[in-house]
């Protein structure tokens, strides 16, 4: 069986490197390893594999298209048969908001008053000025794939509308030097971390009201699923399994009692833009945002779902072979 967490990272090699394999002469071919005049190692799994899977349902429908596919959608339509998307899980122990050494006050869906004391600590540890508005958290890569690029241009509108941002990442350098550039612009508005810190990741989860995740792709993703275990509201791009694991606080949902964050389609300016207003007005009344962070607290991520479900996929290769 062969997983795939992201087809943009396929492992091409020169023809040279096939040589070195010990692979008999017929596997360098069209049903085999060869790609583009070189070795495919994922084409080459996907062609064998007895099951595919990836790491959310949308994004196992995804991949079939030339937009996500990255060259290997035909492939994938043709073997669609064999794959299967189940959603990655978090680690609950190491992810628990009562109990995690990180924060400066645990809670619980319960106890979700304690968190205020977290975000205090938070504004303190990024320079930040005390607000009535969201405190939108990033943590990270900063690409193009993550959306950063737009988040830059609506960077402005987010500190105009009353919220705030802590960002903790790395990566294009230019977009590095942006974001330090809007936090010279808007002190005590925007803090800006280059880097990781597992630490800090989790005190932006225990303290931030919403985390923003604008992926353009996004096979699964971790952070909004560490945000929904920690009321850190996801704001996402709809998209691979940002679309599977975050309800979108639309009027329906929100009667319901279900809704987990905020969703939008396209990742331009203007649908983050107003992905921004909505989570901003949804913020000014307690009582919903709440609401939305108890109900994304109840949802269950862990792995005992998630693995069962590759249990049972095992256990039905088994079976057939």
């Amino acid at each position: 069986m062969v997983t795939i967490h992201n087809m943009a990272f396929q492992g091409h090699f020169p023809r040279a490197l096939f040589d070195r394999l010990g692979l008999p002469a017929p596997a360098w071919s069209i049903n085999g390893v060869e790609y583009h005049g070189g070795v495919g190692f994922l084409k080459a799994g996907l062609e064998s594999a007895w099951a595919i899977t990836t790491v959310s349902p949308t994004y196992a429908r995804e991949i079939r298209t030339p937009e996500f596919g990255m060259g290997l959608d035909g492939l994938i339509r043709a073997r669609a048969g064999q794959v299967h998307g189940i959603v990655n899980g978090i680690d609950t122990h190491e992810w628990n908001a009562a109990t995690d050494p990180q924060l400066r006050q645990g809670f619980t869906v319960r106890t979700l008053g304690r968190r205020a004391a977290n975000r205090a600590a938070l504004q303190s540890e990024f320079g930040l000025d005390p607000g009535d508005g969201p405190l939108f958290v990033v943590i990270s890569r900063l690409t193009w794939q993550k959306g950063m690029d737009v988040l830059l241009q609506v960077i402005d509108h987010l500190v105009a509308c009353g919220a705030r941002l802590a960002l903790l990442g790395s990566g294009d350098k230019a977009l590095e030097a942006g974001f330090g550039a809007a936090a010279g612009r808007h002190p005590g508005r925007i803090g800006v971390r280059i880097g990781y810190d597992e630490g800090l990741s989790h005190r932006m989860q225990g303290g931030g009201d919403a985390i923003l995740v604008p992926s353009r792709f996004e096979p699964c993703g971790l952070t909004q699923l560490y945000g929904l275990a920690y009321g850190c509201v996801p704001v996402v791009a709809r998209t691979g399994g940002l679309a599977d694991t975050v309800i979108d606080a639309n009027l329906a949902a929100i009667a319901a009692g279900v809704a987990t964050g905020v969703q939008f389609n396209a990742v331009t300016t203007e649908a983050l833009t107003d992905a921004i207003d909505r989570t901003v007005a949804l913020h000014r009344d307690t009582a919903i945002w709440q609401a939305i962070q108890r109900a994304g607290m109840k949802s269950d991520f862990s792995w005992g779902r998630s693995g069962k479900a590759y249990a049972d996929l095992y256990a039905d290769l088994l079976e057939v072979q």
